[in-house]
Order: structure tokens, then sequence, then C-alpha cells
């Protein structure tokens, strides 16, 4: 059975590349676009011929436990109308162990969300730790399923309101994302700060993730494929 990690394109997928770089037998990486409606479409057109999947990338907090840098590893996701996915009980469980983590619940928005106000109230109406805009969209997939991220932004302050930037296939357009740092220097630093600190991680635990699963019963290590 094969091993992929999705991503979320640009800089969260360059992050995992590197941090799989110098593996010996580094398994398949596929980037995806940024949202849920976007990777819905990206893998209804795709066949990915996959087993066990790995979501990595960034996060935004939604509970003062969790700050810039930390590493989560999702229990389960829950989306605005209230449906829950759990993730793989037997991955989760190996990473659990493997990282030292306590798995939490995941929130997938539709949209950026931008004020502390509002992370804190989401965070408190659907119980959950942090939030992502791919997360569900995967759950959708017939295989195994589990999920580490990195949180980039905390739930005590603002960062720019950049979904706009988010064109319709779930790229960054450059010229909005850079107006809209411009725009609000202050959070737009707090934003490119938390997000550089959140990749480091993410280079850092992309490799510890895949050492963890590395003998992984099952895996067959022939179908891996480099990046």
């Amino acid at each position: 059975m094969s091993l992929l990690i999705l991503v979320p394109q640009g800089a969260e997928y360059q992050a995992v590349c590197q941090g799989l770089s110098r593996c010996s037998n580094p398994p398949r990486v596929e980037a995806i676009p940024i949202g849920c409606s976007s990777v819905q479409r990206f893998l209804h057109s795709t066949d990915l011929q996959i087993s066990r999947v790995v979501v990595m990338g960034l996060c935004g907090s939604l509970s003062p436990r969790y700050g810039v840098g930390e590493v989560v590893l999702y229990r389960e996701c829950v989306d605005g109308l209230g449906q829950v996915k759990e993730c793989d009980r037997a991955l989760t469980q190996r990473l659990q162990t493997c990282l030292n983590l306590t798995p939490v619940r995941a929130l997938t928005s539709d949209r950026i969300i931008a004020l502390a106000s509002e992370k804190q109230a989401l965070g408190k109406l659907h119980s959950a730790d942090v939030v992502d805009m791919e997360g569900m969209a995967v759950m959708s997939l017939n295989a195994a399923i589990t999920m580490v991220r990195v949180v980039s932004d905390d739930v005590h302050d603002d960062v720019p309101d950049l979904t706009e930037a988010i064109d319709p296939d779930g790229k960054l357009r450059s010229l909005p994302l850079a107006i809209g740092l411009i725009r609000h220097p202050i959070k737009g630093f707090r934003l490119i700060r938390g997000s550089l600190l959140g990749l480091r991680s993410l280079r850092r635990v992309a490799r510890q993730v895949v050492e963890c699963l590395d003998d992984e019963p099952g895996i067959d290590r022939r179908s891996r494929q480099p990046s």
C-alpha cells in the first residue's frame, strides 16, 4: 500500500519537500490547491491511487493552548455546519505515540479567519483547537487519512484577511496578497513572522512523520516517488 503526503501549494509544499530532501526513500508529495471547494475539484479530477494519506501544512489556532510554531495532530475535522469526520485511528495513534502529541479537533473554514475575536468564538462554538481550509475536503478520499499541521497564527492576534488573494482555482494571487499585507503592515508583519516560524517547524516535522511511518506495516516502499 502506498503513502502520499498532501500539502497546500506554495511555501508549505516547498517546506515539506525540503524537509524530506535528505530522506533516502521519500514518499510521494502532492501539492493541492488552497480552500475546500478547490481541493474537492482537484481530487475529483485526479486519480491518486493511494491507500494512506498524510495531510500537512500550516493552520491557525483557535485555542490559547496552541501557539505559533507548535505542531498539531488531528483527531477529527468539523465543518461550519457541525459535520464531523474522524481521522484514521491507527495512523493517528502511531503518530501520537511517535511524536508525543495529543490529537486535536480541527475546523475547516471556507475563508481565512482573520480576527482574534472570531477565532475565539469559532473555537468555542465548534469545540475546535485549530482551523484550516482543506481538511474536510481531503476526508472525502477513500483512504486512511491522518493530518499533521503547524500553527502559524495564534488565537490572540488579528491577521490580514487575505481571502480575496486566493483565486477560484485555489492559487494565491501575488498582487492582492501584496496589497493586503501593505494595507495592514502590523498584521502583515505578524502573519509573515508566524508563517516563517511555522514553515521552519513544518520542515522539521515532515521528516519526523515519515520516520514514524517508515516501518508502518503494509506500506509498499517501491511505490514511493521522490518529489
